[in-house]
């Protein structure tokens, strides 16, 4: 890996201006809110300005016809803390994810665009958005895996670390070079099937000062 070319790389996706076709919404969403963080007073007050960031979607989203007007409840799978997954057909699933680990809408989907970039076989496409009363959920696409295993966790780290990671503690890791942390990878957000490892569910945020440096 050439972390000089890896780097501007990822600065151009994350920027909007080179993508995948799964990556097109998520940055046309993301640059959107971008352009409306700069003209925003609350733009230092990241809690704040998440709940701007969400009238924002809102009214994007219904302007642009990215409302997902029903989830049908009886291919409910699983939740957690941030989202539900749902099947969608026997080869992907949908995921609801309101961006509860995220200081804000515009980490999550800087969060989306890395993963598309360093697990693209578990890549997320943006499908819209969805309002269950008052919350607002993200609404992505993936792959469907189906683990045959249980995960070694040192097979993730040995893989994590071999691409320039380091294990900060537990299951979250570092990268120092690219200024990107990447979080929570236990065994149930990395999958194995046939002895390959899958990385599910990830929690990419990114250090601005080395990233963008």
């Amino acid at each position: 890996m050439n972390i000089n070319n890896t780097k501007y790389e990822l600065q151009n996706i994350l920027s909007g201006k080179s993508s995948s076709s799964h990556d097109a919404v998520i940055q046309t969403v993301a640059s959107y809110l971008r352009r409306s963080k700069k003209t925003s007073a609350l733009v230092e007050k990241k809690f704040k300005n998440k709940e701007e960031e969400k009238k924002k979607l809102i009214s994007f989203a219904a302007l642009n016809n990215l409302f997902c007007e029903e989830i049908n409840e009886s291919l409910y799978i699983s939740s957690g803390a941030e989202q539900k997954v749902y099947i969608k057909d026997n080869h992907h699933v949908i995921k609801l994810n309101d961006a509860i680990y995220y200081e804000s809408w515009l980490d999550y989907f800087n969060n989306l665009l890395l993963n598309n970039y360093f697990f693209s076989d578990t890549s997320y496409q943006l499908l819209g958005f969805y309002l269950s009363e008052t919350n607002l959920y993200a609404v992505v696409k993936q792959n469907f895996i189906k683990s045959d295993k249980a995960t070694d966790l040192s097979k993730v780290k040995e893989f994590l670390i071999s691409n320039g990671f380091i294990n900060t503690r537990n299951h979250d890791y570092y990268h120092p070079e690219l200024g990107i942390i990447l979080e929570d990878l236990h065994d149930e957000n990395v999958l194995t099937c046939n002895k390959m490892l899958y990385f599910v569910d990830t929690v990419f945020y990114i250090k601005p000062e080395v990233f963008w440096n």
